[in-house]
């Protein structure tokens, strides 16, 4: 994922290798079962503070998403895509400290000599909107995920990925009993209207989360598809049912199956 923020922050023109996403999330590698592995963008490792060097081992993902600059549409929005992808994939996620509010500065364990380092606590207290609205954002995933036992189970499918228009769909279910949900993950910087993607179920599938809704929240300017979408159109590559829908740029998308 990491990666793939670095190839998206490269410009729309250049190439997102999601084939190589879709191969993670089918299966996590080594792990006889799916939930048994700890998915995570950052960790203390991973965004530690090199002081032999003065720079960080690896920027953290708001700095990633938006090549340098973690308060842009690009960082945030960009940012919003991968955690959603986080928080719905096989896996037990984890968020390193101060990811769920868009932290941007290295980690380092000695606050005595690397006090500028600390998290940046102050910016929740109405000095940085975006941290606010990233901070409700993760929120509202976290208990999105607690509803739907299908974000915590073994089923998950890839039956779309699209590099060059830099489209992802995600199917997600509970084995056995079905409780279906569809993410669409987009690192397109453009709105796609009418955009056919595959559902694995014929019928009406709710909107039931949207990240662009979280972009000064509420969003005055959302786009979606008005709450639900009908699965009424012709076979896709994997799925026989599909829907034309409207994907905001750079935005995840969730539908639930209705009934």
């Amino acid at each position: 994922m990491r990666a793939r923020l670095s190839e998206a922050s490269s410009g729309r023109e250049s190439r997102v290798r999601l084939n190589d996403l879709k191969e993670e999330l089918d299966a996590p590698p080594g792990f006889p079962a799916a939930w048994r592995a700890v998915q995570a963008l950052e960790d203390h490792d991973i965004v530690r503070w090199d002081h032999e060097r003065r720079v960080p081992r690896a920027p953290r993902i708001a700095k990633l998403a938006g090549s340098g600059d973690a308060r842009s549409w690009y960082a945030r929005s960009r940012s919003r895509v991968a955690t959603t992808l986080l928080l719905t994939a096989p896996g037990i996620p984890m968020l390193f400290m101060g990811q769920e509010f868009l932290e941007d500065k290295p980690w380092h364990d000695d606050v005595v000599n690397w006090s500028e380092f600390l998290i940046w606590w102050e910016g929740l207290n109405d000095r940085d909107r975006h941290m606010r609205d990233f901070q409700r954002f993760v929120a509202d995933l976290i208990h999105l995920r607690r509803l739907h036992p299908s974000l915590k189970g073994e089923g998950v499918a890839v039956p779309q990925v699209h590099e060059i228009d830099r489209i992802l769909v995600m199917h997600r279910w509970v084995v056995g009993e079905g409780r279906d949900l569809v993410i669409v993950a987009s690192f397109n910087e453009n709105t796609l209207d009418d955009y056919p993607v595959e559902f694995p179920w014929a019928g009406q599938w709710k909107e039931i989360f949207n990240s662009d809704y979280y972009d000064h929240f509420p969003n005055p300017w959302v786009s979606g598809n008005h709450g639900s979408v009908v699965a009424n159109g012709p076979p896709g590559g994997v799925y026989v049912h599909s829907a034309r829908i409207k994907i905001p740029a750079n935005t995840a998308l969730i539908f639930a199956r209705a009934g």
